[in-house]
């Protein structure tokens, strides 16, 4: 076989931003594990010995033969590419080929490898600077595994300026986390001090493997969005020098649901293109803004965004480390994630479960319709032109059968049974209808508003009162947010405005104030419009303050409630 690791031309090194950064643990493990991952590995293992300061990594990769195994550990020796126009069509994890040159002059380094198809495994063990000072035939398994022995063994100081064991593991841990993440399919076993540390099974999408991660996640709480998407509209046309893989980019987006779960710290937003994860200030910015209004005052997303898009879209070569990349057309990029974001948070057909409305609860409601005192209304919807197919329930709408307490709306779907709070979804409503389309309007006779501070005044000003002195401590304000324009408190209303807050606090404000109060009788039309318009709405999961605004009482978990399957099979009638 021939050898595929070369040593890179010199002006191509020279474009190369300095090489690899070995500091700690968790940046050996990341740059051997990338080498697993780029060598097709679907199950890799990680052994730790901290206080021997050494590091084992074994995968059922691609393997190596002699001929690459003796030119690895040499400068600028790689076989992910080739040429400078290469540094633009990345697609691999690594492509420097320092990583193994570096650890020779940082610890002892010796590699087992087996191609696979080849019918001898062979270990190497190198010096100083790369070179080879061991070669013998030895069994193993096709795949690779890498031993890094006596790390930093040379450089005393550097081990000294290090943090602790405990914290260099668990900077390990999350180094793992995070790679995995990315890379969904792969089995990972991790040990220390010859014990199994933990594991990471494999899983058909980063959804489903998230719980592993953070186990007060449930699979419930979390929400997957796929895309494909057009590249840029301004990306450069395909050439023989720089081909595009195909004219579409992709998108994965998991969302932890906003009324269900959220973070103290902004730490788990996390953004990875291209099968790593990456520092982008400006997308995780992005994550941040689509979320807001959506969760309580200090609390953060949980949101993982995986985009897959051309290597010519990409500067790797910007950060030694390859966490701080350029991304070409990031505006586009933005709002391609905003628009996936709304689709993720939306109720629809997507995540809403489809059933067949012969159910127990589907009986029992119509049960309730018929013979409930809720102000039901009888005819045919269709006779109705104002109202058509209003009572007719849709996979992807919800039915409104009753109210509790003239404060919760029941509402029929075909997976189940959902509470929705009047007060907080007419306020989410109104609060996305603000956003879209602020409006002041006159009001005669003008309000009249007493011992207003100077900041009142301003603060009024700033969201586009007008407001003006009318004499001894009285102002007179002659417009107001057009909600507020048929209130009878339209005074209280704009002493709140007046208290501080930007525009979006006031549109928050106006809502409230301006949304159906708890309590208020509805009939079964005014609720169905309610419902019909929070569906509609952006974000209808949450509040603009965060709280979550309807429980949703799936089929199946009532059937478990009511533990109808001890019944399955017997003469009950039932």
């Amino acid at each position: 076989m021939a050898s595929t690791i070369q040593a890179l031309p010199t002006e191509v090194v020279y474009l190369i931003t300095a090489g690899e950064v070995i500091d700690c643990f968790a940046s050996v493990v990341r740059e051997l594990v990338e080498n697993s991952l780029d060598a097709g590995a679907t199950r890799i293992v990680v052994s730790l010995w901290p206080q021997q300061w050494r590091i084992r990594v074994a995968d059922n990769g691609c393997g190596m033969n002699l001929d690459d195994l003796q030119q690895a550990a040499t400068a600028h020796s790689t076989s992910k590419i080739r040429s400078s126009a290469d540094l633009w069509k990345i697609k691999s994890l690594g492509f420097r080929g320092e990583a193994l040159h570096s650890l020779t002059t940082l610890a002892d380094l010796e590699i087992l490898s087996r191609p696979v198809g080849g019918k001898l495994g062979w270990r190497i063990s190198y010096g100083d600077g790369g070179e080879v000072v061991q070669v013998e035939v030895t069994a193993i398994a096709p795949g690779t595994v890498v031993t890094v022995s006596h790390l930093f063994g040379n450089c005393s100081s550097r081990r000294q300026g290090l943090p602790t064991a405990a914290q260099q593991m668990k900077a390990v841990q999350a180094t793992i986390h995070q790679i995995a993440m990315c890379h969904p399919h792969v089995t990972w076993q991790i040990w220390q001090n010859d014990r199994q540390w933990f594991t990471i099974s494999p899983a058909a999408t980063t959804g489903q493997l998230l719980p592993q991660i953070l186990p007060q996640v449930r699979q419930g709480d979390l929400q997957e969005v796929k895309l494909e998407i057009p590249n840029p509209p301004n990306s450069p046309l395909p050439t023989p020098h720089f081909p595009l893989p195909t004219p579409n980019s992709s998108l994965n987006l998991v969302v932890g649901l906003p009324d269900r779960c959220h973070r103290h710290r902004p730490d788990w937003v996390r953004v990875a293109i291209n099968g790593r994860m990456v520092k982008t200030p400006e997308l995780e910015q992005t994550i941040l803004s689509a979320f807001h209004r959506t969760l309580p005052r200090d609390r953060y997303p949980i949101c993982f965004l995986h985009l897959a898009i051309s290597p010519d879209q990409i500067n790797w070569n910007r950060n030694p480390a390859k966490t701080e990349i350029y991304l070409n057309e990031i505006i586009y990029w933005q709002e391609q994630i905003t628009q996936a974001i709304n689709q993720a948070l939306s109720i629809s057909s997507n995540n809403l479960k489809e059933a067949v409305h012969t159910t127990r609860v589907s009986k029992l409601l119509k049960a309730a319709e018929a013979k409930g005192s809720y102000n039901f209304n009888s005819q045919n919807p269709n006779e109705n032109p104002k109202t058509p197919n209003s009572s007719l329930p849709t996979p992807n709408s919800l039915k409104a059968v009753a109210q509790v307490s003239n404060t919760y709306i029941v509402a029929e779907h075909p997976g189940g049974m959902w509470l929705v709070e009047q007060h907080i979804a007419h306020e989410r409503v109104l609060y996305e209808q603000l956003c879209d389309d602020w409006q002041l309007v006159p009001v005669e006779p003008p309000i009249i508003l007493y011992q207003l501070s100077p900041a009142q005044v301003s603060q009024l000003q700033r969201i586009g009162l007008e407001i003006e002195t009318f004499g001894e401590q009285l102002w007179v304000v002659r417009n107001i947010p057009a909600p507020l324009q048929q209130r009878d408190d339209s005074a209280e209303a704009i002493l709140e405005l007046s208290w501080g807050g930007d525009l979006q606090t006031a549109q928050v404000a106006v809502a409230c104030r301006s949304a159906i109060r708890n309590g208020t009788p509805m009939n079964q039309q005014e609720m169905q419009t309610l419902l019909d318009n929070w569906q509609r709405t952006r974000n209808p999961r949450t509040c603009p303050h965060g709280r979550p605004i309807y429980l949703s009482l799936e089929e199946s978990a009532l059937a478990r409630f009511f533990r109808r399957n001890w019944v399955i099979g017997k003469s009950h009638g039932i």
